[in-house]
């Protein structure tokens, strides 16, 4: 059982350019969480730190669809829905994944990552622990992160 002072977390960054959202997601939920090491304790959070670059570029599975803007448009980029609910009747607001793509992209990324982390205060450490950039850059060199080849 590993303990909270005995694990060391290490830096990774990914290439997100060309990468299906939810086979990316579940590659790096399953590093923020740890499992991908021996010591994988449920309880401890024992994952890895992961810089994401190029967050823009992801893509949906589907049919490509031609657009000006994004390389990798597929058509389930104009279907698929995600919702808030402010609290108030009638407070529901639904925002096509192509609209987020425009506006926040690195937030379809994050959210596919935080709805396979656990439910909980550990889940939501984990999450601190995935850094999204759109663009080549990151300010994270200091920290040395190594290549993850997913």
């Amino acid at each position: 059982m590993a303990k909270n002072i005995d694990v060391q977390q290490d830096w990774h960054v990914v290439d997100a350019d060309n990468q299906v959202v939810g086979r990316l997601a579940s590659k790096l939920a399953t590093i923020l969480m740890g499992k991908h090491k021996p010591t994988y304790t449920p309880h401890v959070d024992c994952g890895d730190y992961i810089v994401v670059v190029n967050a823009e570029k992801i893509r949906f599975s589907g049919q490509s669809i031609a657009h000006e803007t994004h390389p990798y448009f597929t058509d389930k980029m104009l279907n698929k829905e995600y919702d808030r609910y402010s609290g108030y009747p009638g407070g529901r607001r639904v925002t096509t994944a192509a609209k987020l793509l425009e506006t926040k992209p690195e937030f379809i990324l994050r959210e596919a990552v935080r709805r396979m982390l656990p439910k909980s205060k550990l889940g939501r450490g984990m999450l601190d622990k995935l850094k999204l950039y759109v663009g080549d850059s990151h300010p994270h060199q200091a920290q040395n992160p190594q290549p993850l080849d997913l």
